[in-house]
């Protein structure tokens, strides 16, 4: 019985190569048009990946920047991530600042995460995935607004509009690597780069303030090249520090790891 089980399970992998089995995992949701997008996509990015040492599947972040109008992705390798990829958004609606309520066409600012209940294979906009808004702190505001997303077909209200051939792309990626384990993909929403020049550019903005916190978060991936870990106390986003920066740069008044005890998780690098 032993032998005519292997023997079965050695047909089925010639028959169905694991780069294929992309709905093996069945709590990662499929389509065939998610699916033929896939087999579209996968070698080039592949190819692409071979260059900096990386593979479909790696575990990824994502980071999006308003004023750029710009969507990266970056894959993890060991402890820090390298960037893969930037993309253009084709599309967003509103200006500078949070989504604060349901029907303002504004899209949100801030830290969130992406697990594989939020990805859609079957949208109306080619393919997408839920941001997740309003997370804690949105909430902590009393901010509303639902389905926020990064969606194809390069048309939003509120959302990141993407051409399609780019968002196959990125869905590819966020697929991979949740069939290979990640549980939840961190998306950083900015409002634009948040270098100390465009802070002082933007610092007579109502958001100012706000703007600091964000750059908390912006700050400790710049210089440890891996998303932190982010929680929600006092209404404020928390960061926690591990380490030394290994790039560069510093980050002042970072929650220390004690304090993290019974706060509210929204974020946990894989």
């Amino acid at each position: 019985m032993r032998y005519y089980f292997l023997t079965i399970l050695f047909l089925f992998s010639i028959l169905f190569p694991a780069d294929l089995l992309m709905a093996a995992d069945s709590s990662i949701p499929s389509s065939h048009k998610s699916r033929m997008a896939y087999t579209k996509v996968a070698p080039k990015l592949n190819r692409e990946m071979k260059r900096i040492d990386a593979a479909l599947g790696d575990p990824v972040f994502i980071r999006i920047f308003k004023k750029e109008q710009t969507l990266e992705v970056w894959l993890r390798q060991g402890l820090t991530y390298n960037k893969f990829k930037s993309y253009s958004i084709c599309h967003h609606s509103g200006v500078l600042g949070p989504k604060l309520k349901e029907g303002d066409k504004q899209s949100p600012e801030g830290f969130y995460t992406v697990e594989a209940n939020q990805l859609n294979p079957n949208s109306n906009y080619h393919l997408s995935f839920n941001l997740g808004f309003p997370n804690e702190y949105d909430k902590s505001y009393k901010r509303t607004g639902s389905l926020l997303m990064v969606h194809g077909k390069c048309s939003s209200a509120g959302c990141f509009a993407m051409a399609d051939f780019r968002m196959e792309e990125i869905y590819a990626i966020v697929e991979s690597a949740m069939i290979s384990g990640q549980h939840q993909v961190p998306v950083h929403i900015f409002p634009f780069k948040m270098t100390e020049a465009n802070m002082a550019a933007h610092r007579n903005s109502k958001w100012i303030n706000f703007w600091k916190n964000l750059k908390q978060g912006y700050d400790y991936f710049e210089g440890h090249h891996a998303p932190p870990r982010v929680t929600v106390q006092d209404r404020q986003y928390q960061f926690s520090s591990f380490r030394s920066f290994l790039f560069g740069g510093n980050l002042s008044d970072v929650t220390p790891e004690l304090r993290y005890s019974g706060l509210n998780l929204l974020l946990q690098p894989l």
